[in-house]
């Protein structure tokens, strides 16, 4: 009997605004850019790509490329998207 496994994907389980805000905040409390990004790529991509695309002014294969695995985005591309996702960055001192 063989199983069918699927990969998994964090986007499927990004269903409503308290499990983005939740994902998102622990991404940024591991303090890790690769797993930020990545985080940010899932969101958009649960809020439906296309339109954040359009809502941030940037292609889907930039914002694809940028909150890829490997991705590397700019401080103006994160900024655009995190905006369009509805959020906003912002500093606070380290307690």
């Amino acid at each position: 009997m063989s199983l069918d496994i699927k990969p998994f994907d964090a986007a499927e389980y990004l269903i409503d605004e308290q499990h983005i805000e939740s994902y998102l905040e622990a991404a940024f409390e591991e303090g890790d850019p690769a797993l930020i990004a990545s985080a940010i790529g899932d969101i958009a991509r649960a809020r439906n790509m296309t339109a954040i695309a359009k809502d941030s002014g940037l292609t889907r294969e930039t914002i694809y490329r940028a909150f890829s695995k490997d991705g590397n985005p700019t401080l103006s591309t994160l900024s655009a998207v995190v905006k369009a996702l509805g959020f906003q960055l912002s500093i606070k001192p380290i307690a």
